[in-house]
């Protein structure tokens, strides 16, 4: 960051990335979305709700949520092992648990939801990127939601809290907080933090992240309003 307050990539400490977002990319699934955050390449597909498979996993009293986050061998600069990693498991986990207080379950009680998000290229907040395409895909399936998952990131970088962290900021800077958020209901679903922060800076990264969740949100909600008008027209 320069003297006057202007990041690597040019952007100043409160602007979002670049995003693109488009909905209904995917003809075999259910519901899909494919999303361009920075440098962040993304498709998100949703299958279901169908049958599970093997049948002693099936809930009598409400669905399951399935999540797998791939990161492809070319996503990053070195060719990255196509086997899961841990990381790609950790984060499979916490986009599952940050999707599923907006999911109603209960409508559909012995199935199964399975959501695939396939990294095409990274760039520093794959996760925050990833969950807002899952979570568009949902609606797009169809699927009954509480409210919409919208994800940023904040972070500390030269002692500064900055929004929406790139990859150069998350590998260098001080500390990196992820947040997804369900804008109507004022909820959090997903909280991270890797680095240190004090009491203040803590709250201040935070708000500073539900502030970009509350942006990302907005272009969700136009992407969504693009097909749905699209298709009507036609």
């Amino acid at each position: 960051m320069n003297e006057n307050g202007i990041r690597c990539d040019g952007r100043k400490i409160d602007q979002l990335r670049n995003i693109s977002l488009k909905v209904g990319v995917l003809k075999n699934a259910d519901g899909s979305a494919y999303i361009e955050f920075g440098k962040n390449k993304i498709l998100a597909g949703i299958f279901g709700p169908r049958d599970v498979h093997p049948k002693h996993m099936a809930d009598s009293d409400k669905g399951i949520l399935r999540c797998r986050y791939h990161m492809s061998p070319f996503s990053v600069t070195e060719r990255k092992n196509p086997a899961p990693s841990r990381r790609e498991i950790e984060i499979s986990k916490v986009i599952k648990e940050a999707l599923q207080p907006a999911v109603i379950l209960k409508d559909f009680p012995r199935t199964v939801v399975d959501v695939f998000i396939e990294v095409l290229q990274a760039d520093g907040g794959s996760r925050c990127a990833a969950l807002d395409a899952a979570s568009i895909a949902l609606a797009d399936a169809g699927i009954p939601m509480r409210d919409m998952v919208s994800a940023c990131a904040a972070g500390k970088v030269a002692d500064q809290i900055v929004l929406d962290v790139n990859d150069e900021e998350d590998k260098e800077g001080q500390a990196d907080m992820p947040v997804a958020y369900m804008p109507n209901l004022g909820k959090v679903t997903l909280m991270q933090l890797d680095g240190i922060l004090t009491p203040s800076e803590y709250k201040k990264c935070l708000e500073t992240a539900i502030g970009g969740c509350k942006q990302v949100y907005e272009i969700q909600r136009k992407a969504l309003m693009e097909k749905y008008f699209e298709n009507g027209s036609q």
